[in-house]
Formats: structure tokens, sequence, C-alpha cells
């Protein structure tokens, strides 16, 4: 399962890795190996956020994830995006900001660093809304029991997380946005618009997705109830055998993923998600080269690696398996968020944010093993008690 699940990832690296040492040699070979572990690194949390999604979706948009997801992944956020932002900012065609990235890389980095604060709103409040409407949400399982469940209660205020998000991001205005990072002066005004922007588009994306799950969910409670209804009229004639039938049925239904509106929008989600990830891995990646290709190469390698892992997490079961991993990874998504908005004034190592992400990920995987020990269930949950979470 392993090389069936990581094959094109491996592959990509092989390829990837050739392909540097013959542009740029062994110092191109060592950049870009960097980068893709930088990738990993910073973005394992997001593996785990995709994987509490993507396993709500059917094979055919888990492909559609693994195919034209990874090429947006890659070409859209690693190549396309800071060249849309460097033409954005400095007001240039789309073919001169190619050209510049190409030919002036010291200026492009300038240029790709100065819309850091507008990135990092927008992302940061994405990110932190993700995690607040985890944590504001009643769970069947808690990690933090005394975090979460005083949380969870006053979470019951529906509007709670969009008024925690709208003043962080007040605060961060007034705060850290008056005077940014790199000698840019005041930008109150583009951080308070940025991250208006974060929220609103998690609220579209979110609430469209969601809508469209629950009337797929009403859908098939609607064709359970009428399943049940002709299984037991056909049990009462045939001695009950159709009423053994209608359960089975039942769970059989509830093992179809979304599909149609509800996954294609599911799928925007996920693309956003790895959007508000890549922010901090693309900027972070100038510290090591200001190469655009070598950057996506690099990046894209680790990009790779990272929905691999999200789908070897949904085959093997790992959330319903260990069930504090997404609360680690909510809580990870939740200090990146907070980090992306500090770092509009000050500057924080990647390493420390990787860490960030790796350490609370491990914690909460080795309190889900301490609790299947305890239970007598060695990485096994029982089906009947495992819920899907998403942060939508």
């Amino acid at each position: 399962m392993l090389l069936k699940t990581f094959g094109w990832s491996f592959a990509i690296t092989v390829l990837g890795l050739g392909l540097a040492g013959v542009l740029w040699g062994w110092q191109g070979l060592a950049i870009v190996g960097i980068l893709s572990i930088l990738e990993i690194s910073l973005s394992f949390d997001n593996a785990v956020i995709n994987a509490g999604i993507l396993r709500k979706m059917n094979a055919f948009w888990q492909k559609i994830f693994l195919t034209v997801g990874i090429l947006v992944a890659v070409f859209g956020m690693r190549l396309v995006f800071p060249v849309v932002i460097v033409a954005i900012t400095a007001k240039l065609g789309p073919i001169e900001a190619v050209r510049l990235a190409i030919n002036d890389k010291a200026h492009y980095e300038q240029l790709v660093t100065s819309a850091h604060p507008a990135i990092a709103a927008f992302g940061g409040i994405f990110l932190l809304m993700i995690f607040l409407d985890f944590i504001f949400e009643e769970r069947d399982y808690k990690w933090l029991g005394w975090i979460e469940k005083p949380l969870a209660r006053i979470g019951k205020l529906d509007t709670l997380s969009i008024i925690v998000a709208l003043v962080a991001l007040l605060v961060s205005a007034l705060t850290v946005a008056t005077n940014v990072a790199h000698g840019g002066g005041d930008k109150t005004t583009t951080v308070l618009l940025s991250g208006i922007g974060g929220l609103v588009t998690y609220l579209v994306v979110g609430g469209v997705s969601g809508y469209f799950e629950g009337r797929l969910e009403d859908d098939e409670d609607d064709e359970d109830g009428a399943a049940d209804e002709v299984q037991g009229a056909e049990g009462a004639r045939g001695g009950g055998k159709g009423a053994d039938a209608a359960p089975a049925r039942k769970r059989g239904g509830s093992a179809v993923g979304l599909a149609g509106k509800a996954a294609f929008f599911m799928f925007l989600y996920l693309e956003v998600i790895d959007a508000s990830f890549s922010f901090d891995g693309v900027i972070g990646a100038f510290a090591i080269t200001n190469d655009i290709f070598a950057m996506a190469l690099g990046l894209g390698i680790g990009a790779m690696y990272i929905r691999s892992l999200t789908v070897f997490l949904v085959r093997k079961g790992t959330l319903d398996d260990y069930v504090y991993l997404e609360h680690g990874a909510h809580y990870a998504i939740g200090a990146l968020g907070v980090i992306l908005l500090v770092t509009i004034k000050y500057e924080i190592n990647e390493v420390v944010t990787g860490l960030v992400g790796v350490v609370l990920i491990a914690l909460s995987f080795g309190s889900s093993v301490l609790r299947n020990r305890r239970e007598g269930r060695p990485g096994q949950e029982s089906s009947a008690k495992s819920e899907v979470t998403s942060g939508v």
C-alpha cells in the first residue's frame, strides 16, 4: 500500500532532483531538496486536516484531489501565485512579471516580500476560522478537556468564531500592521481588507460546501427511510428477512462518499486550505533561493508528499484509529494562523513554524496511543463512535 500511495511522490522526487542537478548542479539539487523538506515540515498538519475532509468524498473526487489538485498546488500556488502577486502589487502585466522573476530576481523577491502583510492577513484569518469553528464545536472526543469543554459550551453562540476572528483582525491591524516588517510602513487598511477577504472566502466556500453536504445527507436519509418501509413490508410477508436487509442497506449508504456539487465545493475548500498553508512556505522559500523555478520544483515535490500522505491517512483509517490527531492538527492550524498575523511585523523562522505543527501532532498522536491502550483498542476504534470532522 505504501508504494501504491506514495509511488508518484517517489517518482517525482527522483525526476525533480535529477532535473535540479542537471540545471543547477549540486547546489541546485541541495536547494530543491531543502525546499522539499521545508514544505513537508510546514504542511504535515495540512495532511491531517485534508484527510478529515477527503474521507467524506468518493473515489472519483479523491483521484481529482491527487491529479488536478496537485497541478493547482504545484503550478498554481508555488509558481503562478507569486508572479500574480508581483503583477498586482507592481501593476505589471503577466509577461512583464515573469520577465522580472527571471531577469531581476532580487527586485522580484522584494516585491513578493512587500506583499506579505496582505498574504499573511488573508491566510491567517482563514486558518484561524478553521481552528475556531473546530474548537467551539461540541465533540464526542476531547483531547485537552480543560480547554475544549468550556469553549464548546460558549461555542453554542453561532457567530462566536466570526466575532473572535474579527477581533483578532482588528487587533492585528491596530498593532503589527501599523509598522510592518522590511520598512513597509503603515498597512492597516491593507491588512483589514485582506483579513476580511480571508473571512468571506472561508464563509462562502465552507458554507456552500456544507449546504450541499447537508442536502446530500438529507436525500440519503429520505432514501433510507423509504427503503426501511419497503423492507419492513417485505419482511412482514417473508418472515423478517427484509428487516435484516434494511440496516445493511443503510450501512452501505453511509459508506458512499460525497459526489457532485457537494464534493466539488469540498474540493474548492481543500484547495483554499492548501493555498493558506502554502503562503508561509512560499515566503519562507525566499530565505533559501529567489529562483522561481527551483522554488516551484522544491515546494512542488513537498506538496506531492503531503497529497500522498493525505490519501494514506484516509485509506488506513488513521483518523478513526487515533482520535486526537485532528485535535492536534487543528491546534497547529490555530497556531499557524496566529503566527501568520504576527509575521506581518515580526519575522519568525520557518523552522519554528514547522516544529510547532509537528510537536502538536506528535503529542496528539501519543495521547491517542495511550487512550487506545487504556481502552484495549491498539490502533482500532469502534466504527460506531467514529466521527467525521473537517473544520467546515
